[in-house]
């Protein structure tokens, strides 16, 4: 276990590495003000509840890169938190004491998500890209795994409200509500998201009140409904937000199972430049729902903006932007996390971290941005102060960028700008101009050179001169021949020179980049009359005063030379690995004596200075050669990466070092005087403050750089560690013999082995880079550092390590001739002598046969016959060993082909290269060999392979057949396309075979294309009609009319226009079927229906719902009858009029109509649906009027009438008469085209009298409603058919509550005297009530009732009879009784009150025969068209009568007659009991 180290102690400020990205939930905030959030393997704690950030210590314990970190956020708890990594593992920590709790490997799989409860303390929910979610109790231990669905998971969020809901986000779109206390039943499916779920976020607040719902919310239950019908735990319901890579963000109702809000990305335009919105891969979505803003939602965009919406507001005053109020507040890239927490004034603090490597903290009231902490993405390789611009730091990062840093700054001690411009690669080199402010160099891994003017925002200046390789070192020095010749104007004082990884030192004009560099071999050669190459360079240093450079090389030699003609000065020659760092002491404020100390860092562990004044000022004849050093500083256990004199000290130097740790000398002493151990992986550079002497700054591998005082150490020297042991122990022993490798050492608080990393966690080696170039301001993709080569970390310019890229090698093809030469050197020597002997004696010595036994190896020496001999010894051991491929290729080397292709046959170890090789033993041997290959190839499951090896022995039938059989329709196809006639029936068959595999797999398009190739257009029309949807149908149906299928194409397209009128898309429906001529009726009855639907719903009878329908089915306002409007649209569009001829005439389409189909009425068939069967009637009528059929005519308007009336929608049929009789004469039926009927059929003036009956029966109630003080409540309880006898029964309830209130009645009554004339009758306003008092139409109706009634009795009759089986029947009274009370309408009422003794099944049976015959001798026109109930309008004329002296004495007396006639319910007799008295 290793625990984390409090900020304070070890480090002042630090730069810490980079928030992961892609992940979910990385970073959180509890409610102090604490962050944790991941970076690489390591959890980062930052404080950043106060006015700026800092940085608190870390949470190192993860192998892999952290996938998701959470706090628990319940009071007293709230310093536990947990992290999950790649690696499987998840740990729970004490933020306080950066100490690990616990942690489980429940996961076996990557985990993706994972969240604490926020109402469960001890409740941790995780889910791995598998799709298995754990379950975690914190303080009992105990795991619970789930598998909801096998889908991989991107997201999990905890309820707020409810302990045991958890919504996890799925890769596909997906949405889940599980209850995790019922083994994860899954409760609820969000579908409507077609992309990556990134976030989930609940709404703070319980209940679903705080949004606007919109209307349509309320409707059914659309998608993502509770599909197994479970929703506990959410019945008060809850809203969730969440992000998702299809650039919407969705509001969820729990209750309603469905999203409610739909919140698509604002499209910013940033930097002169619009975001694409098809660029979906640099998208992360994030939402976050603040604490206690119920209508407030904070997510993210594609640039890295931040949007506030207001869920409550619409359009473009529904979101605002973060940041507004300055320039540059907003994240540069997309962003990953938002959490958010309350500081002590209330004000609530978001804290998002970026693409752009920034964590930046918001003000959810102002809206702006609080402070930014910026992050490192790549290895420190590189840190210098400028000797200018005081305090100005700056740093070279593997992340392609420069940071510059100003680290005096006192308001934003994060002052830092990045530039990027014109890098590319990760930066390894930096320097300083020494004189001119703001100008600094750099160099990357892929050699370029550069200079860039930090203070101006002009791009960077690059060297047409690149290194081939990584640039190691850059430096100002004076210039050197050839840039120094020539006269002083138009020089620089000073030149850059660049070292990189090929070994040469390059010398760039900073005046003049695009120039070439000079190579400054050739000066130092001619100079000093060099001829051998020179070792390769690795470093150097300029002397403070100009005067000399050390040049480091690769063999750990150091080359000291005079200025300018680079005179060899001295030779250092006390290092045997690379070089990889040199610096001068400097020499300001020293003694003079110190002035010409050289330090030098090498691959090795040992620090070496050299005292070179005595060679400086007095230069030698001949290059001096030293082998000894000044001082030597032990205590590093590996290689040295960079150094630093102190400015403010004599003698004083720091080291960085891949033991993972700094070291301050005093070098005079050879002691160490301080150790910094903060970083967690080997250092790369340090920096000695400029203005704090116990200042210092290192970087490294971890991605951080720290600032640390040297005076707060706990360590003065480096942990000793393997490399330090083995360094004493040559020493004690220079003659070691060969052991294996020592075990680990104490390394940085954790296990190190030579040539591994020196740090626990992941094992990254190098970086892994994202690159794209990008010509825009935007910051180019920062990289996130994994695993590179070792060579691309410029300070370790050690050489390769053989150990880490040595390849495996090969086995041998001759083992046991190569063993023979790995025997003692006493037996080598005497092979060379018998060796002679065999060569130069005409007979070899006694026992020596070249090629075999222990002269194995003598055939590679001797004749081709030993050759042989020693091929067949070795034949024999790769058996054995079962090398047969071994086997072959000796074989083949010998010219016995056909030999090893038999064996490679038999093993079934033939390959490509044996196959290309068998032609050279004959036509046949090859072809056996290719059909044995292809067997093989398919128990290897090669088919494609093994068919197009089939055709290169021009077995055409064979590789399709091959192709077919298992089921490779599509190569196959292309294959006969190629190779074979256009009309083979092989083509046909597998068209058709592909198809019939394609149906069954849901295909439905891939195969109608099939069927079309093989000519089966029918199946192919059929095929794409199976799905069923509207685009489906409308394709098959354009197809198979293409085809010529005419019958198919009118049924398919029959089929979607009435899917499309269904959902009232009338436009939709009609231009499919205008296709067809022959569908000229449908389209005729489909614009009569669309009249009569939008008719009704204007008149606002049935609900209003969105639909595309004409203009001219609007509603006419004047007082056409809907006749006339049909026949108006028909002629206009449809061309159909009396004139029309052909397809078109009245009697052509008439006799079509009779194809539609219209059932018998019911009350369960929707309205929409039974509009449909009235219009066909109505379509009925208006062509026999064309045809001049009054009969048919008034009969069609009769069942169109009848349909609504008989399927329950009394009211519909009302509105329908109104709309058809204006007049309120049905023998006119239209004003625009002056039309009387004239009906000489009984079955004719039957059908008139009907509906004009009915005409009356609505025109009675009117004017009873229009007289009556209680209008409101008659008209709700009239609102039913009238052949409802319970409507009927509160009918006459209410005529008694009237009896009641006469004062009232009496004073309504006079009203309506007041508005009409008292000498007015009901005929002299057009209401013939002897139509509504038909006494024939009352017999049927009573004789109806009576039949009813019995079969009733029947039907409780049979039921009883078989209930009571095995038990004592009860009486037959309560038999009979009980059903009678329980029906329905004053009929049976009647019966119950009538029958005094019970009824048997005889008598009953005998009563309904007689029923049975009276209707049966009814006439024919009284059953079929129905009059209004008679008795309902006697009591309703009765009514009237009493309060308006509209009813005539001689009404009064007819309505009296038939109530007493027929009126015997007791009901019916309550009602009328004061008329007749």
């Amino acid at each position: 276990m290793e625990a984390a180290r409090v900020g304070g102690a070890m480090y002042q400020r630090s730069l810490p590495a980079s928030p992961n990205w892609y992940c979910s939930r990385s970073s959180d905030v509890n409610s102090n003000g604490l962050m944790g959030v991941g970076a690489k393997n390591i959890v980062y704690l930052i404080d950043v509840s106060a006015a700026s950030c800092r940085l608190e210590g870390e949470l190192v314990g993860h192998r892999d890169l952290v996938s998701g970190f959470s706090f628990c956020q319940h009071p007293g708890q709230n310093h536990l938190c947990v992290s999950s990594s790649n690696d499987g593992r998840i740990r729970y920590w004490d933020s306080s004491s950066k100490s690990l709790l616990k942690e489980h490997e429940a996961h076996q799989s990557p985990i993706s998500a994972l969240h604490w409860s926020p109402l469960d303390k001890n409740l941790v929910v995780s889910g791995d890209e598998k799709g298995v979610v754990v379950c975690y109790w914190f303080h009992t231990g105990d795991t619970v795994s789930l598998f909801p669905e096998p889908r991989t998971i991107f997201c999990i969020t905890c309820s707020p409200h409810s302990w045991n809901t958890v919504a996890v986000g799925y890769k596909d779109g997906m949405i889940v509500l599980i209850d995790v206390s019922k083994k994860g039943l899954v409760m609820q499916r969000l579908r409507g998201h077609d992309d990556e779920i990134h976030s989930l976020a609940w709404s703070p607040l319980p209940g679903e009140d705080a949004l606007y719902s919109r209307p349509e919310d309320s409707e059914g239950t659309g998608a993502g409904q509770a599909t197994n019908g479970e929703s506990a735990g959410l019945e008060k319901g809850c809203y969730l937000a969440s992000g998702s890579k299809d650039q919407t963000v969705k509001i969820w109702s729990t209750v309603k199972s469905k999203a409610v809000m739909t919140l698509k990305m604002p499209y910013l335009k940033k930097r002169g430049s619009a975001v694409d919105p098809g660029v979906k891969e640099r998208l992360w979505l994030n939402v976050h729902w603040p604490k206690g803003r119920a209508t407030q939602l904070v997510s993210s965009c594609f640039s890295g903006e931040l949007v506030l919406w207001d869920l409550t507001r619409t359009g473009k005053l529904r979101w605002t932007l973060l940041g507004t109020s300055s320039e540059g507040q907003n994240h540069s890239r997309i962003v990953f996390n938002m959490s958010s927490f309350h500081i002590q004034d209330n004000r609530q603090l978001l804290i998002s971290t970026s693409m752009d490597r920034a964590i930046k903290c918001w003000d959810l009231d102002s809206l702006d941005c609080c402070w930014t902490l910026p992050t490192l993405g790549g290895f420190v390789y590189t840190l210098t102060f400028s000797p200018v611009g005081t305090g100005c730091l700056a740093l070279g990062v593997g992340d392609q960028m420069i940071r510059v840093w100003n680290t005096l700054t006192t308001q934003n001690q994060y002052d830092t700008r990045s530039f990027w411009h014109g890098i590319k690669s990760k930066v390894t080199a930096l320097a300083w101009h020494p004189k001119k402010e703001g100008s600094l160099s750099f160099g990357t891994d892929d050699g370029k050179v550069g200079i860039y003017e930090v203070y101006t925002n002009k791009p960077p200046q690059i060297s047409s001169s690149y290194h081939r390789k990584t640039v190691y070192t850059l430096a100002w020095g004076p210039p050197v021949p050839p840039m120094s010749f020539g006269a002083d104007r138009g020089k620089s004082t000073y030149s850059l020179y660049s070292c990189a990884g090929e070994g040469v030192i390059l010398q760039h004009d900073p005046l003049k980049l695009s120039g070439e560099a000079s190579d400054i071999d050739q000066l130092i050669r001619n100079t000093n009359n060099i001829k051998h190459k020179l070792s390769p360079h690795t470093d150097l240093s300029w002397k403070p005063d100009g005067k000399v450079v050390a040049i480091g090389n690769e063999d750990g030699c150091i080359d000291v030379y005079e200025a300018p003609s680079l005179k060899l000065l001295c030779s250092i020659q006390q290092h045997h690995k690379i070089i990889n760092t040199l610096q001068w002491h400097h020499d300001h404020s020293s003694p003079p004596e110190l002035h010409c100390l050289l330090a030098s860092g090498s691959s090795n562990a040992i620090v070496y200075v050299h005292d070179l004044r005595s060679i400086i000022e007095n230069p030698p004849e001949s290059p001096v050669v030293l082998t000894e050093p000044y001082r030597r500083l032990c205590g590093h256990t590996d290689k040295i990466t960079d150094m630093a004199w102190s400015p403010h000290h004599e003698a004083r130097l720091v080291t960085a070092s891949y033991d993972g740790t700094a070291q301050v000398w005093d070098v005079l002493q050879e002691e160490g005087l301080s150790n910094y151990r903060g970083h967690h992986g080997y250092l790369l550079c340090v920096e000695w403050s400029p203005v704090d002497p116990d200042l210092i700054w290192t970087g490294g591998k971890d991605f951080t750089a720290q600032e640390w005082r040297v005076s707060k150490q706990e360590f003065t020297k480096p942990p000793k560690g393997k490399k330090m042991s083995k360094l004493k122990g040559k020493k004690a022993n220079p003659n070691p013999k060969k052991k294996e490798s020592p075990g680990p050492g104490e390394m940085n608080g954790g296990p190190v082995t030579e040539g591994e990393k020196t740090v626990t966690g992941p094992e990254q080696s190098g970086e892994d880079d994202e690159v794209s170039s990008t010509s825009s301001s935007v910051p180019p993709p920062a990289t996130s550092e994994m695993q590179r080569k070792p060579s691309a970390v410029p300070k370790s310019k050690d050489k390769t390590d053989t150990n880490l890229l040595k390849k495996k090698k090969p086995r041998s093809m001759l083992p046991i001739s190569t063993s023979m030469d790995h025997r003692p050197k006493e037996d080598l020597m005497q092979d060379c002598i018998t060796l002679a002997s065999v060569h130069h004696n005409n007979a070899p010595p006694a026992g020596c046969v070249p090629g075999e036994g222990e002269h194995i190896h003598f055939g590679l020496f001797s004749d081709r016959r030993a050759l042989y001999r020693m091929f067949q010894s070795e034949e024999k051991g790769h058996v054995e060993a079962g090398h047969f491929d071994s086997v072959v290729y000796l074989r083949l080397w010998s010219g016995d082909l056909e030999g090893a292709l038999q064996l490679a046959v038999e093993r079934g170890e033939l390959n490509d290269h044996l196959l290309s090789i068998a032609p050279m033993a004959g036509f046949e041997a090859w072809r056996r060999a290719v059909e044995a290959y292809v067997k093989q190839l398919c128990l290897q499951e090669q088919y494609l392979k093994a068919a197009s090896h089939l055709l290169s022995i021009n077995k055409v039938y064979e590789a399709i057949d091959l192709l077919r059989s298992h089921k490779i329709y599509r190569e196959a196809i292309a294959l006969v396309k190629a190779r074979l006639p256009a009309d083979d029936p092989v083509l046909k068959d597998l068209y058709n075979g592909w198809a019939a595999v394609l149906e069954k797999d849901g295909h439905l398009s891939s195969a109608a294309k099939c069927y079309l190739a093989a000519g089966a257009s029918f199946d192919a029309a059929k095929v794409l009609a199976r799905k069923n949807d509207v685009s489906s149908l409308k394709t098959a149906a354009v197809l198979a009319r293409i085809s010529g299928e005419v019958a198919l194409a009118k049924s398919l397209a029959l089929r979607c226009a009435k899917d499309l009128a269904s959902a009232q898309n009338w436009v939709g429906a009609q231009e499919v079927l205008s296709s067809h001529q022959s569908l000229l009726v449908h389209q005729l009855h489909l614009s009569t229906t669309e009249l009569l639907t939008v008719m009704l719903e204007d008149a606002g009878l049935i609900p209003q719902v969105w639909s595309s329908s004409h203009a001219w089915s609007s509603p006419d306002k004047g007082h056409t009858t809907l006749q006339d409007q049909v026949r108006d649209v028909w002629e206009k569009l449809f061309d159909v009029s009396q004139a029309s001829a052909g397809r078109r005439s009245a009697a052509t389409l008439l006799q079509e109509l009779k194809s539609l189909e219209s059932p018998t009425p019911s009350t369960s068939v929707p309205i929409r649906q039974v509009l449909q069967y009235s219009a066909i009637h109505l379509t009925h009528s208006v062509l026999s009027w064309l045809l001049d059929d009054d009969e048919q005519l008034i009969k069609g308007l009769w069942q169109a009438v009848a349909w609504l009336r008989d399927a329950g929608h009394f009211c519909v049929s009302a509105e329908l008469l109104r709309r058809l009789f204006p007049d309120k004469d049905v023998t006119v039926c239209s004003r625009k085209r002056p039309k009387t009927l004239h009906l000489s059929a009984e079955e004719g003036k039957a059908a008139a009298n009907s509906l004009q009956a009915f005409v009356h029966y609505h025109r009675l109630y009117d004017r009873w409603w229009s007289s009556s003080a209680h209008s409101k409540k008659v008209h709700s309880r009239l609102s039913l058919p009238a052949t409802d006898f319970c409507a009927r029964d509160k009918v006459e309830d209410k005529v008694e509550d009237k009896s009641e209130d006469k004062v009232e009645d009496r004073e309504s009554s006079e009203s309506g005297k007041s508005a009409h004339s008292p000498t007015r009758s009901l005929e002299d306003l057009g209401l013939d009530a002897s139509l509504l008092l038909s006494e024939s139409h009352a017999a049927c109706q009573a004789t109806q009732r009576s039949v009813r009634l019995i079969q009733e009795q029947l039907a409780a009759m049979v039921q009883q009879h078989s209930g009571a089986q095995g038990t004592q029947l009860e009486s037959g009274d309560k038999q009979t009784s009980s059903p009678t009370e329980s029906s329905d309408g004053h009929g049976s009422a009647d019966a119950a009150e009538g029958s005094d003794d019970h009824e048997t099944l005889l008598s009953l049976s005998v009563k309904m025969s007689e029923l049975q015959k009276e209707l049966f001798d009814l006439p024919d026109t009284v059953k079929t068209f129905p009059h209004p109930d008679v008795l309902e309008c006697c009591l309703v004329l009765l009514h009237l009568s009493e309060s308006s002296p509209l009813v005539s004495e001689s009404l009064r007396g007819d309505a009296k007659v038939l109530l007493r006639k027929y009126g015997s319910g007791p009901s019916v007799l309550k009602a009328s009991r004061r008329f007749l008295a």
